[in-house]
């Protein structure tokens, strides 16, 4: 395995502060050549004569159950039948939020964190689904240092990245435990190994259960999570989501429109078929390791729709609960206008 094992957790919830500077700076000089770059005129769906619009998609890190639903489509063909030739890449040095946003990408996999930061910055980005339809992080720690409550949190050591979105969540998860946050001692660990540090001095660690925890399981570790979610309804935020730029939706929603269909059939392809959906994955990258992508996309295959209509869907409070409590604790210099931030527009009926 070739991932950070806490990357595909951690590292998301706190990138919106590295990445907000680079995104306004590129947002100087856009044009509508950046678009042309990777889409031209709009095109429906495709007959085995039609000339493909090529589209790219930027992930948010390397490769994993998260985007299972957009290697499915390109190799399945539902982006050809819809008129696009899609290529899945991985992030540049700026990150795939400013990929997206300067029309270096079409497409991206981004969090609600970053876009609602970016939008207070008048970074135009958009969200056009939530690839997971719940918050599914939390934080880790093994089981045998029965830490199942963030009261428990106190004293122990946390291992992250050292954004201030983490000590924010903690101090919100502790507050509602009446627990003192101040206890908790942070360590910045950069891309550090989950595994290896819960083996080190540290207790905790924030990670997404879907690839880390699935992957503790098949270790044969045992571990304890506190979910976000489970404390507070305002950080059980769209993480990850798509997205792409206003300019897109503007001058092409065509092709977004044809995006949109072909990825949620693949989506649901891994809903419905996750072992299938799984082997597509690992057929396409095959440096990833075949049995924790068959077990994580059996454990997310419930989580991408879950209790919503369809998949992709979002709604205006998770927006605006996420961006009052970024508010709230000093994430954001003003209020985020949510409407603007995402569209269900584009989720296939």
């Amino acid at each position: 395995m070739k991932m950070s094992k806490t990357v595909t957790g951690s590292r998301s919830v706190v990138s919106f502060v590295l990445v907000v500077c680079m995104l306004a700076l590129m947002m100087v000089g856009c044009s509508s050549k950046d678009q042309a770059a990777n889409t031209s005129s709009p095109a429906p769906a495709a007959t085995a004569n039609d000339k493909l619009t090529p589209v790219k998609v930027v992930l948010d890190w390397m490769p994993n159950t998260n985007h299972t639903g957009l290697y499915v489509a390109k190799d399945l063909g539902f982006y050809k039948e819809q008129g696009l030739d899609v290529e899945i890449i991985q992030p540049g040095a700026n990150g795939a939020d400013t990929m997206v946003a300067s029309g270096e990408a079409a497409f991206g996999v981004s969090y609600q964190e970053n876009v609602t930061h970016a939008r207070t910055q008048d970074v135009p980005l958009v969200s056009i689904a939530a690839i997971i339809q719940h918050n599914t992080s939390g934080f880790a720690s093994a089981a045998d240092k029965n830490i199942t409550r963030p009261k428990d949190f106190e004293g122990k050591t946390y291992v992250g990245f050292g954004g201030p979105a983490e000590q924010a969540v903690i101090d919100s998860l502790m507050q509602q435990d009446n627990a003192d946050a101040s206890k908790v001692k942070i360590i910045n660990g950069g891309d550090v190994d989950f595994f290896t540090a819960m083996h080190k001095d540290v207790d905790l660690a924030w990670i997404f259960y879907g690839w880390t925890g699935v992957e503790a399981e098949l270790r044969g570790e045992k571990l304890n999570v506190v979910y976000l979610k489970d404390y507070t309804d305002k950080l059980d935020y769209y993480t990850p989501i798509l997205v792409t730029n206003e300019q897109m939706i503007g001058s092409q929603p065509e092709i977004v429109k044809a995006f949109m269909k072909a990825t949620a059939q693949g989506y649901q392809y891994a809903i419905d078929k996750p072992e299938e959906a799984a082997q597509i994955l690992v057929k396409l990258v095959p440096d990833l390791d075949d049995k924790l992508v068959v077990a994580s996309q059996k454990w997310l295959a419930s989580k991408y729709k879950d209790d919503a209509e369809r998949w992709g869907i979002q709604k205006e409070s998770v927006w605006q609960n996420y961006a009052d409590w970024m508010l709230e604790h000093k994430l954001l210099d003003k209020k985020l206008d949510v409407k603007t931030a995402f569209t269900n527009e584009f989720i296939p009926e």
